[in-house]
């Protein structure tokens, strides 16, 4: 960080801000002398450094500030602070006391302590300031993310004390890690408190919320602390419920959006306090101050719900890697595949594969079979009405006499997609030019953008009144199912009502992806619809995704239960879940898009603004040699804008992955330059996004 009290030589154009002064603070607040009875300065380190909450380009980094004498023993580093910048009341953080400033002018006071908690820790500052550097970001956007908002009563409850660790291992002392050859090897490393990395290809089964907790309870005997990171609540819930029957109450704490904020924050002093030193949550955890860090672990990290959707956008991957590598911990990178980016890990060194052997994979992994979908369809008359090819339709119906069935259905709703009958032409509205759906056998066709109803709709290409169905939904699928196995119930967990956990009775659970409820015991068996759909996105990871959302239900059936996918079976895609082969495939995926020159083999940024926007920000940027800019191209209208929404464009700025740093840094600057200027308009930065259109 810049220790500078202000100075506007740093940023070009700074000069030219009415609101420069704010930029140099100035003591007593005017540049009067202090008169009789003003404000003096604490006596030792009068120089607090602060992190004002201020998003602004080119002004992130820290400000110098006078501690008045009055509140010298409250200005501790990490405290939050009120200051004044530019004639307001701003937030900010204490990063530092100094003896001196660097800076050559007059010092503002600091306005008074909001709370002498020390919520930013030292490792946590410098976490941010990388975060933020790397990302192409601000301080004080990150900072927003890894410290939540102050819950006064909450903190003002008394701490709990730290309970002892058990230092006896458990008879078992490797669990579920024996199935893999390096288990062993890497929970004794955890155990002795070194910094073993590894990516984990997990056996199917539910086995894996286990082997997590055991890797925490090892890093924990071997007094360091551990992180989990998971991609949704139900997934915490999962591992929590592991690392409580594993560590016994009160040892951990989890992290997630639906405790409500004065829980949360609760639970976050617990992990500052150091009254628990294991934590489980979702992204926003990957920043917990967890003390002497000797674990991190992301589970299923090819999720694209681990996507921050805030800026800067960072990735707990990359985050959890960042403090891996600063606090010399051990980091799991785990799922039941493997993606691209984890497989560069792997390739890079900076990580080991843990994997089962082949013959143990064969006897854990399902039976899957691969049907072309169209085609049997055409064959089976019987079971067209219910849309299963015949093998589906018969696998399922002799799973039922063991069991409940998992159907996997690619789109939610009832039909989320409709089409002119005649000439198949996809049904707009005439009012915004969205696609129209269906949401019941009886109803009346609307708009998915705008709501309106388009009970009148004739094709605009043939005149044709009638619709068919292009995409059939869960809720669709589920009332064709209910037809075609009649006296079976079936449920269906998708965004608007996801189960939690079926029963061992016999039943077809209809699922959208992600959303999928495991089932005691595991489902005697799994049908994958509609692959045409995941296979057939407009997405460069289409096919990597694509596998993970078959792998993940696949992995709830039990061992040698059928699977049944609806795809061509010479896609590379399937040929991997038939042989159940995740790391061949990311490594043949990893090589081909090094040979393009895509990520993750290659760094890229994504710039989305109006055109006049990019144009300017690529004309201050400084980029580095080599570096590929395409575009600028069109970028289709969210469904709520209106019409009179600007016109936006994205940019692409491709450059080797070594080159990474110097692009960000770059961007970076482009960013204060325009922000220095007072442009109008901000450009939206994103390093390695997930999507590139």
């Amino acid at each position: 960080m810049t220790k500078d009290g202000g100075g506007t030589d740093l940023i070009p154009g700074l000069d030219e801000l009415p609101s420069a002064p704010s930029a140099k603070p100035r003591a007593g607040g005017k540049g009067r002398s202090p008169k009789k009875g003003a404000r003096r300065p604490a006596e030792e380190s009068p120089v607090a450094r602060i992190a004002v909450d201020m998003s602004l380009p080119h002004l992130d980094r820290p400000f110098d500030y006078l501690v008045p004498a009055e509140l010298d023993a409250k200005v501790v580093p990490g405290c939050r602070v009120r200051v004044r910048f530019a004639g307001q009341l701003v937030d900010g953080f204490v990063l530092e006391r100094a003896a001196e400033s660097d800076h050559d002018g007059k010092l503002l006071f600091l306005e008074r302590v909001t709370s002498s908690e020390r919520v930013l820790t030292p490792e946590v500052a410098a976490l941010v300031r990388e975060v933020a550097d790397r990302y192409a970001g601000t301080f004080a956007d990150v900072l927003r993310l890894a410290v939540p908002p102050r819950h006064a009563r909450v903190e003002a409850e008394p701490a709990a004390e730290p309970r002892e660790e058990d230092g006896e291992p458990p008879e078992d002392d490797i669990g579920v890690w024996r199935e893999y050859p390096a288990g062993a090897s890497f929970l004794g490393a955890l155990g002795e408190g070194r910094a073993p990395r590894a990516v984990w290809t997990a056996l199917p089964g539910p086995d894996w919320t286990a082997a997590v907790a055991r890797a925490v309870a090892t890093t924990l005997r071997g007094g360091r602390g551990a992180l989990v990171v998971v991609a949704d609540g139900r997934d915490a819930a999962r591992v929590d419920a592991a690392l409580r029957a594993e560590l016994g109450e009160g040892r951990h704490v989890a992290l997630t959006a639906e405790l409500g904020p004065a829980e949360r924050y609760r639970r976050w002093l617990a992990v500052l306090r150091g009254t628990a030193r294991a934590v489980v949550g979702t992204r926003a955890a990957m920043f917990a101050p967890v003390a002497d860090l000797g674990l991190v672990v992301l589970w299923d990290d090819g999720d694209d719900v681990h996507a921050e959707p805030h800026a800067p956008y960072p990735h707990p991957r990359d985050v959890l890697a960042l403090r891996a590598h600063r606090a010399d911990a051990g980091a799991l990178i785990g799922g039941f595949t493997r993606t691209t980016d984890a497989t560069l890990l792997v390739e890079s060194g900076w990580a080991r594969a843990l994997s089962a052997d082949r013959a143990r994979v064969r006897t854990a992994m399902p039976r899957v079979r691969y049907v072309g979908e169209d085609a049997q369809l055409a064959r089976d008359a019987a079971a067209r009405t219910a849309r299963l090819p015949n093998v589906a339709f018969e696998a399922a119906r002799g799973a039922l006499e063991q069991g409940p069935v998992l159907v996997q259905v690619p789109r939610r709703g009832y039909v989320p997609g409709v089409a002119c009958g005649r000439c198949r032409t996809h049904a707009q509205c005439v009012a915004c030019q969205g696609p129209l759906a269906l949401t019941s056998a009886h109803a009346a066709p609307h708009c998915r953008w705008c709501g309106r109803i388009a009970g009148d709709w004739h094709c605009a290409e043939c005149g044709f009144f009638q619709l068919r169905a292009v995409v059939v939904g869960a809720k669709r699928t589920a009332e064709e199912l209910g037809r075609a196995f009649p006296g079976v119930p079936v449920r269906t967990s998708g965004r608007e009502s996801i189960l939690e956990r079926v029963g061992p009775e016999r039943a077809l659970v209809v699922s959208t992806p992600g959303a999928e409820p495991p089932a005691e015991g595991g489902y005697s068996a799994a049908l994958l619809l509609d692959g045409w759909v995941l296979l057939g996105r407009p997405d460069l990871r289409a096919g990597e995704e694509t596998l993970r959302r078959w792998m993940n239900a696949a992995s709830l059936v039990r061992p040698q239960g059928p699977v049944v996918v609806a795809a061509e079976g010479s896609l590379p895609t399937v040929q991997a879940l038939v042989r159940w082969d995740p790391v061949t495939y990311a490594e043949r995926e990893l090589d081909e898009r090094r040979q393009v020159g895509f990520p993750p083999a290659a760094r890229m940024a994504s710039l989305t603004a109006t055109p006049a926007a990019i144009r300017e920000l690529l004309a201050v940027a400084r980029l580095p040699d080599g570096a590929e800019v395409l575009g600028p191209v069109p970028v289709p209208p969210a469904p709520q804008a209106g019409a009179d929404a600007p016109e936006k464009e994205r940019a692409l700025i491709r450059v080797p992955r070594a080159t990474g740093p110097v692009l960000a840094r770059a961007l970076k600057e482009a960013q204060g330059v325009r922000s220095a200027r007072k442009a109008a308009e901000t450009v939206r930065v994103q390093i390695d996004p997930l999507e590139l259109i």
